[in-house]
């Protein structure tokens, strides 16, 4: 794969919701999109869910996270055999911790196995590299949305805004030559998102998450929790920054006071807070947010974004990108480009030193 011809590259994402495996097909020469194939999605089930949450931010050797492993290479085996004519395929595995300046980063799930049941190069192991080189590792899909600037027409900077478990931001300027130029990414994690939430849902609710926004409509904002909030250290941080899942669980005893509706109505309005405020790192304001994850699907999230961060927000669908199959796409794109001997961060995405390509590739063996 050293020429640069267009291939039929797979790729994969489970996040830090623990929902579940995406997985899309990209045609793509790791510089640009050239079109946009199949996609596919395999839920974890509650005993899945519940194996990999017991796993949450433990390290290679602990109790559990042998299970977690198995769990994360069997859904993705699942899910990935599915699709034909695949030639690489990029498995990012499911994050179970995220310490890029203590221990490292640890994504479980080994790209060997999915290359042994797929029968192509699975490129994995996406963060280690950056990771080692002083950079945050995260987040990894600035580069992709460079090329998604690129590709939907875009001439003045835009922001993609990923409302995940946690969230993060991607300000492009798509003037620049490539995406490693100078100017061309900013890209840091915004702070939570729909992981709070989540979880306040699981333990009061029962329920995964809170749809269509529809509990937080019937409650009031404590704006006293999201000033306190915006004290927290992190969002003084100069960026590129990044978090683990957990590293804002205390918000959960922040609203504990809280009748259900205003509890989930004041973690809505925490995500839409984080990014506005996290705007304001940009270089200059972007011309809109484009919103992919889950958030993209609350009603109330976006209309607290558009409030509380004064730029027009839309789904990514509007301008006729995936937002269900994005971040799966970006490691699809990120396996080419690994294959290709190119760039997959730089200072501007994750802090690192200079542009450095991460990941290795697992061939099945005959």
């Amino acid at each position: 794969m050293k020429d640069a011809r267009v291939v039929r590259a797979l790729g994969t994402m489970s996040g830090t919701s623990l929902d579940g495996v995406d997985a899309a097909i990209l045609l793509t020469d790791g510089e640009a999109i050239s079109g946009f194939g199949d996609t596919a999605y395999r839920p974890y089930t509650a005993k899945e869910r519940a194996t990999l949450t017991a796993a949450l931010g433990k390290w290679p050797g602990d109790d559990g996270v042998n299970a977690a492993a198995e769990v994360v290479e069997a859904a993705h085996a699942e899910v990935m055999t599915r699709f034909e004519g695949v030639q690489i395929a990029g498995f990012h595995g499911q994050t179970l911790a995220h310490d890029p300046r203590g221990r490292g980063t640890h994504q479980a799930g080994d790209g060997q196995v999915l290359a042994q049941a797929l029968g192509v190069p699975v490129v994995w192991n996406f963060r280690s590299a950056d990771v080692r080189l002083g950079g945050q590792g995260a987040p990894l899909a600035p580069f992709f949305h460079f090329a998604c600037a690129r590709f939907i027409g875009a001439e003045a900077p835009v922001a993609f805004v990923n409302l995940g478990g946690v969230g993060n931001l991607t300000w492009v300027d798509p003037s620049r030559p490539a995406p490693e130029a100078e100017g061309a990414l900013l890209a840091f994690d915004t702070g939570p998102a729909n992981a709070p939430l989540n979880d306040l849902m699981q333990a009061r609710r029962g329920l995964g998450c809170d749809r269509n926004g529809e509990l937080a409509a019937q409650g009031i904002v404590d704006e006293g929790v999201i000033a306190a909030l915006m004290d927290h250290p992190f969002f003084f941080r100069v960026p590129p920054k990044s978090l683990d899942r957990n590293a804002f669980a205390d918000l959960l005893a922040r609203v504990a006071h809280l009748p259900d509706a205003d509890a989930a109505a004041t973690l809505t309005a925490a995500a839409a807070s984080a990014v506005a405020r996290g705007l304001e790192h940009c270089p200059e304001p972007p011309e809109r947010l484009l919103v992919t994850g889950g958030g993209r699907l609350n009603p109330l999230m976006m209309e607290m974004l558009i409030e509380r961060a004064g730029v027009t927000a839309v789904q990514v669908e509007e301008v006729g990108l995936n937002g269900d199959m994005l971040e799966a796409q970006a490691f699809a794109f990120l396996a080419v480009r690994v294959a290709r001997g190119l760039p997959t961060s730089c200072p501007g995405t994750t802090g690192v030193a200079a542009a450095v390509g991460g990941g290795e590739i697992s061939r099945p063996l005959r």
